[in-house]
């Protein structure tokens, strides 16, 4: 009987602290037919679904989101445009498999060569714009690892752009799921993960995206397939509905339907069991809180940034939120200063909070104006 309460108490503790979305294995009603898999919700990162995430695999031109990431990076940076050329090496125009056929010499600009990579996967456009960034494909791939640390993708090891197998080359679903949402964040790509058919070459050269869900899947915005003989058939897939936006990650599936169908039924999942909870929208006001000793007694309180929150969607009707200020703030008080907070609950628990701030300056007044206050109350309670 001991023994049996122990065993009871272990699995409560265990549930209290490993939440459903967070485990390793399959919340009840899904399971996959993959050896590895992951969902997450973009916004959060948190992870609603995991099977094996952590094992390493290769991962085949998946590989190019960190490739494409780099890129974003850079023209985000100002080292590069979109409209500056780019010139293909022998080198890069070696490398085979899925590519737009670069002669050495070709000159494309970043634009195209970001459609040849997201689109049709290109290993020569890939190639051609590590070095174009870095100097060299070795260069590259170092800031590619550095990269990848620095999102702490610590199963992941790059030793190409392109996703080529190679011997120790590797990473894991949910390494690809933290690049994947990196990348994300870029609004620039995303008209290169979602455009279905396109050209290049003044048209003469056609693009067609691998990604099939694009064209498929409602709210699908990304983001790369890929498939080599060790790596089998990958997918990194994203989708946004009702301002809720997931990742869906399937590694070594055998065949190409089995990646799209079983990212399918993770996304699936997801949107149905899942839903975004608004507590604020940064500006939004709150009220008004007293001012001591300033030039007005009052300062509109605003939301300082947006609240939103990953909860179950049979929770969507149980969000509330709580205003949490002093009785006073004590001028000077500046613009955008923290004045209190907003506590937001989702079923009577607080799942967040986010900084009230105030909307305007409001000076410390004067002594001549105090003592004209002081006199204006004086004379009329006379």
């Amino acid at each position: 009987m001991k023994n049996g309460m122990f065993f009871l108490c272990l699995i409560i503790f265990f549930t209290a602290v490993c939440p459903a979305g967070l485990a390793e294995e399959a919340p009840i009603g899904i399971t996959v037919d993959v050896p590895s898999a992951i969902l997450i919700d973009a916004a959060s990162g948190d992870v609603l679904f995991a099977h094996n995430a952590q094992e390493h695999l290769q991962i085949a031109s998946v590989t190019k989101i960190m490739t494409m990431l780099l890129i974003m990076e850079a023209i985000n940076a100002g080292k590069i445009t979109f409209d500056e050329k780019v010139t293909a090496s022998e080198y890069a125009c070696s490398m085979g498999g899925s590519q737009v056929y670069l002669e050495q010499g070709e000159q494309m600009t970043v634009r195209d060569m970001l459609k040849a990579i997201a689109i049709s996967s290109a290993n020569d456009a890939s190639v051609a714009m590590a070095e174009h960034i870095a100097g060299s494909a070795p260069a590259f791939i170092n800031a590619m690892n550095k990269r990848a640390k620095k999102l702490g993708m610590n199963d992941t090891l790059f030793e190409n752009c392109t996703g080529l197998d190679s011997d120790n080359q590797h990473s894991c679903a949910a390494d690809v799921a933290k690049m994947s949402r990196e990348l994300l964040k870029h609004e620039g790509i995303h008209e290169f993960l979602t455009t279905w058919m396109d050209s290049l070459r003044d048209g003469k050269f056609g693009l067609s995206n691998t990604n099939r869900l694009i064209r498929f899947y409602d709210g699908a915005i990304g983001i790369k397939t890929g498939s080599t003989d060790d790596a089998k058939y990958c997918l990194s897939s994203a989708a946004t509905r009702n301002d809720l936006t997931l990742i869906s990650v399937v590694l070594a599936a055998q065949t190409s339907d089995e990646r799209f169908n079983e990212s399918r039924k993770l996304l699936d999942f997801g949107f149905a069991n899942y839903a975004v909870a608004k507590g604020a929208v940064k500006g939004e006001s709150f009220g008004n809180i007293s001012v001591s000793k300033g030039e007005k007694t009052k300062v509109e309180m605003v939301a300082g940034a947006d609240f939103k929150k990953l909860i179950p969607k049979e929770d969507r009707g149980n969000v509330e939120t709580k205003v949490s200020v002093p009785e006073y703030v004590i001028a000077p008080v500046q613009q955008g200063s923290k004045v209190g907070e907003l506590l937001v609950f989702v079923s009577g628990n607080q799942v967040g909070k986010i900084d009230l701030v105030a909307k305007s300056d409001v000076p410390r007044i004067k002594v001549w104006n105090m003592l004209i206050n002081i006199i204006k109350m004086w004379s009329l309670s006379v």
